[in-house]
């Protein structure tokens, strides 16, 4: 992948940058081409090799369309929940060297909610803040929205996504409360079973009265 002068991109973990100029460099006698970022969050000087532009995972800003993609995907209700500490801060910290906006709303999503209910450790505390971050600044500038505005979006599809996930869990409980029920309410209504030891003499009363009916019958 290949960028001009003005791109906008983004550098995976610091969020977007502008392409302010290309220079070809010599070090130690390797001619190489370097991309001059302007990281926009803090106005910094970030060179990338044009030749590792794939290894770090630059890439251009999100479309329209996949603003709207992004936001079904924040809401959709779906959470990786890994319990394992060291498990999870491994798989979020892939994500987010990934360089892809949708691994980054995976970890926001998952460490959103993780929140609700245990305190984060200082780093995940500090990733959920990142995640957060690199997902409204780059809306923002997509969308030339003030950050404010975006931040506002996102916590709706938060909101969202953790409702949808409570409502799909209680139909999943009431479920099984009811495949529990059924064959105890099936059980009860069901007559009970002549024993074996006495089905000959149900048999043998039925005959008897059976024929006494007859009998009545032919007497009237």
């Amino acid at each position: 992948m290949t960028f001009e002068v003005g791109d906008k991109v983004i550098y995976p973990n610091h969020g977007l940058g502008i392409v302010q100029r290309i220079e070809v460099k010599t070090i130690l006698g390797t001619t190489c081409g370097f991309y001059h970022l302007r990281i926009v969050a803090n106005e910094t000087m970030v060179l990338v090799p044009v030749s590792n532009v794939d290894g770090v995972g630059l890439r251009r800003a999100i479309s329209d369309e996949e603003v709207e993609r992004l936001f079904n995907l924040l809401g959709d209700g779906k959470i990786d929940n890994h319990q394992n500490w060291k498990g999870r801060f491994k798989d979020n910290s892939d994500k987010m060297r990934s360089g892809s906006i949708y691994d980054v709303a995976d970890v926001l999503k998952s460490l959103t909610f993780l929140a609700k209910s245990k305190s984060l450790s200082f780093r995940e505390k500090r990733m959920l803040d990142r995640a957060k971050f690199l997902i409204i600044s780059e809306v923002s500038e997509v969308m030339r929205e003030t950050a404010v505005a975006i931040e506002g979006r996102v916590d709706g599809a938060l909101e969202r996504c953790f409702s949808t996930k409570a409502r799909v869990a209680a139909r999943a409980v009431a479920k099984v409360a009811v495949a529990k029920v059924a064959p105890v309410v099936v059980a009860k209504a069901a007559p009970a079973p002549v024993p074996a030891a006495k089905a000959p003499r149900a048999a043998a009363a039925a005959v008897v009265s059976a024929a006494g009916s007859r009998r009545s019958a032919r007497a009237s």
